[in-house]
């Protein structure tokens, strides 16, 4: 059957540069395989022309007939590119590699709804972006119902993926080799992160952020995270795989992340966060983190393998508060020596309001499970939990300014340093707490639990 031009337009696309050679004519014509090609468009065999002006004049058009511009296998190189509203632009299974040449940004839009990109590769080609234009290699403000998909990003010079006040999907892209992380959204109205692959980031993997605390109830689901580095530095800024700052009701759920300088999951003054599902290993700092001014973190049914802690709960003095801890895997903690203080090898610590139950704690070096620290101790119960081959099974709190712990029907075993003991910020002092003249033990009860 005969495609003219007219056929293939009612059929949603443009497609743009299809084995197009050098100095074609001008004016709307078709490639062997029936497709049309915009007029002007002329890719080079060896991908060295700039594709610019052709591919922005190809996008404008698309957008105004409501079709998309579908890019053939090949190397596309281009400068600063607007997408309109309703924009398309689809590869072939990521062998069609848009270059980035130069210039402000790549690849931008701004308050257009329904925005798409499929398919493709995205090259950063190590060059630097203007940020007060946009900060990522895809840069969406503002746009609704946006997809991201099949996408391999590569290359760039800050992010990968910044999404400013948007909502939408990021599913099946690969992102890699970012000089700052691989995706970052803010102020999202509705945002699903999921099924994408992360690596080799310098400072984050997928950050979902917030001006001023909030609700966000972004959902960030199984992705796969591995080597994300802290090269800027700092305490826990940077160097995590995924991290929540000031973003409410957040789920952070069957994701894979390894070889993390800082956590696997930050959750910083991110209320009703949870962490579920998701296994960790090989984590330079804390796997599973709440910390700060938030109230509400759920962490259940998570994995950690090796970790300087595995699960914290913390910073009641600045309001972190109420939180479940509940049938966690946690083991191979260790120790950082050369840190002055923060030297952990905990598997679980909570301050305020929070049941850590059902857990299971194996090779903590420090103590299995840590309650309070300083007068920061608040209605903590631990119960049912098996803690095996730990400095100090459960550690809790001696301040005098301590509030109340439940300490039952645990069972630990092979405790080197005592099964429970009190502790002035971390240092075990006074008897076993477990043994049976020491039951009482001022606001802490500790009832039946099982030491051998």
């Amino acid at each position: 059957m005969h495609l003219d031009r007219r056929a293939l337009l009612s059929t949603g696309a443009i497609s743009a540069g299809l084995a197009v050679t050098a100095g074609a004519a001008a004016g709307p014509r078709s490639d062997a395989t029936g497709v049309a090609v915009p007029s002007g468009l002329t890719i080079s065999p060896d991908g060295r022309a700039d594709h610019t002006a052709a591919l922005q004049a190809a996008i404008d058009e698309a957008a105004a007939r409501g079709v998309a511009v579908v890019l053939a296998p090949g190397v596309f190189r281009a400068g600063s590119l607007q997408l309109r509203a309703h924009s398309r632009l689809i590869g072939a299974s990521r062998q069609s590699v848009l270059t980035f040449n130069g210039g402000a940004t790549f690849l931008t839009a701004r308050e257009v709804p329904g925005v798409r990109i499929e398919s493709l590769t995205l090259d950063g080609n190590g060059l630097a972006l203007d940020a007060r234009h946009g900060t990522g290699l895809i840069a969406l403000d503002g746009c609704e119902g946006l997809a991201l998909v099949d996408l391999e990003i590569r290359r760039g010079l800050l992010n990968g993926v910044t999404l400013d006040r948007s909502s939408g999907r990021v599913t099946d892209c690969t992102i890699r080799d970012m000089s700052e992380a691989a995706l970052l959204s803010r102020d999202a109205t509705g945002l699903t992160v999921a099924h994408n692959s992360v690596a080799d980031c310098a400072n984050n993997g997928i950050l979902i952020w917030r001006s001023a605390p909030g609700e966000d109830g972004s959902i960030v689901t199984a992705n796969r995270i591995q080597r994300i580095g802290a090269r800027s530095g700092g305490s826990g800024q940077n160097g995590n795989g995924i991290n929540v700052f000031r973003a409410g009701g957040v789920v952070v759920s069957g994701n894979h992340v390894s070889e993390c300088v800082y956590s696997a999951v930050r959750g910083n003054s991110a209320s009703n966060i949870q962490m579920i599902g998701n296994t960790c290993r090989s984590i330079g700092e804390v796997a599973l983190y709440a910390e700060f001014a938030f109230e509400g973190a759920l962490i259940a049914n998570n994995l950690v393998d090796g970790a300087a802690s595995g699960i914290a709960v913390t910073n009641f003095n600045e309001g972190g508060r109420l939180a479940i801890v509940q049938g966690n895997l946690v083991r191979n903690l260790f120790r950082r020596e050369a840190e002055p203080v923060d030297k952990r090898g905990v598997g679980i610590s909570v301050e305020a309001d929070a049941a850590v139950t059902g857990n299971v704690v194996e090779s903590a070096p420090t103590a299995g499970i840590m309650a309070g620290w300083g007068p920061y101790l608040r209605d903590v119960a631990i119960t049912s939990n098996l803690i095996r081959s730990a400095g100090v099974g459960i550690l809790v709190s001696a301040d005098p300014g301590a509030g109340a712990t439940l300490i039952s029907q645990n069972m630990i075993s092979g405790a080197r340093d005592g099964a429970i003991r009190a502790g002035d910020h971390g240092v075990p002092q006074g008897p076993d707490l477990a043994s049976a003249d020491a039951r009482a033990a001022g606001r802490h009860v500790v009832s039946g639990n099982l030491a051998v």
